[in-house]
Parts: C-alpha cells; sequence; structure tokens
C-alpha cells in the first residue's frame, strides 16, 4: 500500500523551518543595518552615528548641513567608506549564499565555494592580470574568466569519465583546483621578487582596501542576479536534498537545477576573488550558523545566509581596518574568526553529522 502524497516523509518534515524562524530574516537585516552604520561611522576620523544618518537624511531631502560639514562627510562617507562597505555587503553575501548552495546541491555540509576550483583558478588568473601589466581591468576580467574556466575544465572532466555524476563532479573540482594552485605558484615563481609578488601576495590574502566605486558597480548587478536566482532555486534544493529520484517524481529538473544552482554559484565566487581576492571561511561556517538558526530548509537557509555573510564580512573588514595603526589583511581576520566560529558549529551539530 503506497503512502497518501499528502502524509509528509521525515525528510520533509526536517526541511521544515524552526519555530520563529521566519521573524529572523527581519533580525537579521537590522543586524545588517546596525553593522553598516557601524561601519560608516568607524574609522581613522571616527563620527557619531547621527552625523552618518543626519547626511544620508539631506541627501534624501531632508534639511541640507552646513556646506562645509556636509563636504567634509561627503569625502569620508561617499568616496571613502562607502564603497568599502558596499563591496564588504555584496562579497559577504555572495560567498555565504554560494557555500549554502554548494552544500545543498552536492548535500554534504563541509563543502565550500572552492569545491570545484573556482577560487584557485580566479587567484591564479588575478595573479596572472598583475603579472601581465596590472591594470585594473585586466586583473578582473582574467580573475573572472580563469574562476569559470576552473569550473568548465571540472565539469568537462565530470561529463567525460563519470557521466557527469557528483562523485566525479568533485573529483574533477579537485583536479582543477590543484592544477591552478600549481599554475598560481608558477607565476609567484616567476614573478618579481620586489614589485610584483609582493602584490600577488597581499592580493591574495584578502583586502578591501582599494575597492572603487566603479569595481562595486560592475559587480553588483550580476551578483545581486545570482543571490537573486539561489534563493529563488530554494525550494528546489529541498527536493534534491531528498535524492535525485524523489525529486524527478515531484517534477524537479533534477540536472538543470543542480547545474543551474553550480552556475550561479561559480559566478558569485569568481567575482568575488575579482573584486576582493582571496577570502576563507565565509562560504563554510556562515551556513551551518544560519542553518543552525533557522533549519535545513534552503528557502529561508538562503537570503538568512546572504544577510549574515553580509554582517559578518562587514564586521571583519571593520576588524581588520581597526585593530592595528596598519591594515590586516581581511583574510586573515576570516579565518582567525571562523576558527572558533566553526568549532562551536561542530559542538552544536556533531549529534546531527554523526548520524
Amino acid at each position: 500500500m503506497t503512502r497518501p502524497l499528502a502524509q509528509p516523509s521525515p525528510t520533509h518534515t526536517a526541511a521544515a523551518p524552526r519555530r520563529g524562524a521566519f521573524a529572523l530574516l527581519p533580525a537579521l537585516a537590522l543586524l545588517l543595518g546596525a553593522v553598516t552604520l557601524v561601519a560608516l561611522a568607524s574609522g581613522r576620523y571616527p563620527l557619531n552615528a547621527t552625523d552618518v544618518l543626519r547626511f544620508f537624511a539631506s541627501a534624501a531631502g531632508a534639511p541640507s548641513l552646513d556646506p562645509e560639514r556636509h563636504d567634509l562627510l561627503y569625502n569620508l562617507l561617499v568616496e571613502i567608506r562607502l564603497p568599502r562597505v558596499l563591496a564588504a555587503i555584496l562579497v559577504g553575501a555572495a560567498l555565504a549564499v554560494s557555500g549554502a548552495a554548494f552544500q545543498g546541491v552536492f548535500r554534504n555540509p563541509l563543502v565550500s565555494p572552492n569545491l570545484l576550483g573556482v577560487l584557485s583558478g580566479a587567484a591564479f588568473g588575478a595573479a596572472a592580470g598583475m603579472l601581465l601589466g596590472g591594470s585594473w581591468l585586466l586583473v578582473q576580467v582574467s580573475a573572472f574568466a580563469c574562476g569559470l574556466a576552473a569550473v568548465a575544465i571540472a565539469v568537462t572532466i565530470a561529463r567525460t569519465f563519470g557521466q557527469g555524476s557528483l562523485i566525479m563532479l568533485i573529483l574533477g573540482g579537485i583536479v582543477s583546483g590543484a592544477l591552478f594552485a600549481a599554475l598560481l605558484s608558477l607565476v609567484k615563481y616567476v614573478a618579481d621578487p620586489y614589485n610584483e609578488l609582493p602584490a600577488i601576495i597581499i592580493w591574495l590574502m584578502g583586502s578591501l582596501a582599494s575597492v572603487h566605486i566603479r569595481d562595486v558597480l560592475w559587480v553588483s548587478l550580476p551578483m545581486g542576479l545570482a543571490i537573486v536566482a539561489l534563493c529563488a532555486a530554494g525550494r528546489w534544493l529541498d527536493a534534491l536534498a531528498m535524492g535525485d529520484d524523489e525529486a524527478r517524481s515531484l517534477g524537479v529538473p533534477v540536472g538543470t537545477v543542480r547545474y543551474m544552482v553550480i552556475g550561479c554559484a561559480t559566478l558569485l565566487g569568481a567575482l568575488t576573488v575579482s573584486l576582493a581576492g582571496m577570502i576563507g571561511w565565509v562560504g563554510l561556517i556562515v551556513p551551518h550558523v544560519a542553518r543552525l538558526l533557522c533549519g535545513p530548509g534552503h528557502a529561508l537557509l538562503l537570503p538568512a545566509s546572504a544577510l549574515l555573510g553580509a554582517s559578518f564580512l562587514l564586521a571583519a573588514d571593520l576588524l581588520a581596518r581597526s585593530l592595528t595603526g596598519s591594515e590586516i589583511p581581511i583574510g586573515i581576520v576570516t579565518e582567525l574568526l571562523g576558527i572558533p566560529v566553526f568549532l562551536l558549529v561542530l559542538h552544536r551539530a556533531r549529534n546531527g553529522w554523526g548520524r
């Protein structure tokens, strides 16, 4: 006797949102707003939160500030701090959403955005662009193109040797990542040790110090579209979590959804590296924290990860430029913050993983 369709399976029950989870997104949005306000007000020339709010209120049509004060705030907030804050929000959200999407599509909680070699490929592309001339456009385009090429190699290997199976896709990503890691080492070996090599190494540590508003504008549209597309695919990812056969029985085009999710997550990973360099741990730990807060259902998990990842990276960037007199690369800060957070997540989630 077959089970009635209306009866939920254990998998459906596991994906149900936790009590109060729907109030989580407004809370995380408020958290992001508060962290953004603190980041805009903090720096070598600190401001009051009221100064920041009054400036943006005047830009929206409220009574204007004193012209001299307005010019000072415009220089600090719009020309210096705002591009960096927007870049941190975009990169944090993109890394967290791509990590959650990869973990969902591969049904593995230890998957990160670099699973298919996209970050290694983008890092090699950016380093090669610096070696060949170092112009902003060349570095950006080279990083983006090589990140996509790394994933294309992984997919080609999977289709050639395993008919596109998940395990062969993972193995193809390992091969692709190793290839571009070796090529990156070659670039560092031949680079000028006095000029080019230090710039490459510092860039690989991750930094938002040199982000310009044109960089943010260049990536904001594709990043935003990819994030929205992944969040919209949450129900499909829940179906994939039940297994390919059951997902197909529910009418989900498994192959199309899987490669659409991989394509959007790859696009996000390549763009983050082209904008801010290599920033680790965000795409691994933030989805776990979001999962503890709202449960495993991707319809809530993906937007929660985006908001939480944006807040996390914004706070990490604030620490990177505030802890010492000279700025610390943000990749170092995320690693130092990520290790204890991940240990805490392991402590909370070990029983569920061990089943």
